[in-house]
């Protein structure tokens, strides 16, 4: 994955994701340098009275200066000056891209990046300190092969700091932007570690109306012997499955986007159809042909199942943490 992909992944949208899954699954993650240590006020000189009977000046404590935060995450500091930076190598990019940041589309592209951002920045800090309590380490030299990788993708360790410069990107920043990838991703192996290639699936179909009224009626053909994919052709609004009779096909629990209709169709025997239900969609009749205890799931549905698990995994992470937020992001 080039360092270009990467910063799309981060700013096309999050778990939004999403970033979001590789081979094993990619979360769409970024990353911030290191925050700083606090800066220290230089020492004051000790004072010399000229008079050696007088008084002394008390010398003041070294003070320490604060570094303003942009957010905090659990209680872990995201500094302001590092959110900064960010949107000025987002700039960067933009330019990089012949998109000008003055220009209306480079306005709306940088609207959009000073919330995301910060969401990224924060979102980064709660998988580290997932990774963290799980024991999840990157390696030095993993990251390093890693840049080595993309610099060979690049042509050349001189294009690839080329590049690097054209972004507004250091190599060492870079290099945690990688770190931050290579915990993401392995955070990820494990979340999707625990999706099944098998389970138990139905073989479904349904009809979709815009009102209940409608519903009812057809569902009163249903029981007075009706063929449900007779129906489905003439009367279903779902294109995507009319011609077909509103065949679903086989799927897995969490696959549906109508939930209500996934727990319908799992409630129901081969040949049996449910009662009206409604959903965001409308208003569906469902009817089970087959079931299947342990059937193998489709490498379509495994990936949407890991989708599913990671995104719902980053939700957790989110309800859990205790985030406060310092900066204005809206436009």
């Amino acid at each position: 994955m080039t360092l270009d992909k990467m910063r799309g992944m981060v700013i096309g949208g999050l778990f939004g994701v999403v970033l979001l899954l590789a081979s094993t699954g990619c979360a769409l993650i970024s990353s911030q340098p290191a925050p700083p240590s606090a800066t220290q006020m230089p020492e004051a000189e000790p004072v010399t009275p000229s008079n050696p009977s007088a008084t002394a000046t008390p010398v003041p404590p070294t003070a320490t200066v604060e570094p303003e935060l942009a957010a905090r995450a659990n209680g872990e500091p995201i500094y302001a000056a590092d959110y900064q930076a960010e949107l000025e190598r987002y700039e960067a990019s933009l330019r990089a891209r012949d998109i000008d940041p003055s220009s209306q589309e480079g306005q709306e592209k940088l609207a959009q990046a000073r919330e995301q951002l910060l969401d990224v920045m924060i979102e980064q800090v709660l998988i580290e300190q997932a990774a963290q309590k799980a024991g999840v380490e990157v390696t030095v030299a993993e990251v390093d092969q890693y840049m080595q990788d993309m610099a060979a993708e690049a042509g050349g360790e001189e294009a690839f700091r080329a590049k690097l410069e054209a972004w507004g990107e250091t190599y060492e920043g870079a290099k945690q932007e990688v770190r931050a990838q290579l915990i993401g991703m392995a955070m990820t192996e494990r979340v999707v570690s625990d999706v099944p290639q098998s389970t138990e699936q139905v073989h479904a179909r349904h009809i979709l109306v815009d009102t209940v009224e409608e519903a009812r009626s057809l569902h009163a053909q249903l029981e007075a012997g009706a063929d449900f994919v007779a129906l489905a052709r003439a009367h279903s609004q779902d294109t995507s499955t009319r011609e077909n009779g509103g065949d679903l096909g086989y799927f897995p629990r969490g696959i549906l986007v109508a939930s209500e209709v996934e727990e319908a169709a799992f409630s129901l025997q081969p040949g049996q159809f449910s009662d009206v239900v409604s959903s965001t969609l409308g208003y569906h009749i469902v009817q089970v042909v087959e079931r299947d205890p342990d059937r193998s799931i489709s490498p379509e549905n495994v990936q949407l199942l890991r989708e599913k698990a990671v995104q719902e995994w980053i939700r957790g992470l989110w309800a859990q943490a205790e985030v406060d937020r310092f900066v204005e992001t809206a436009p």
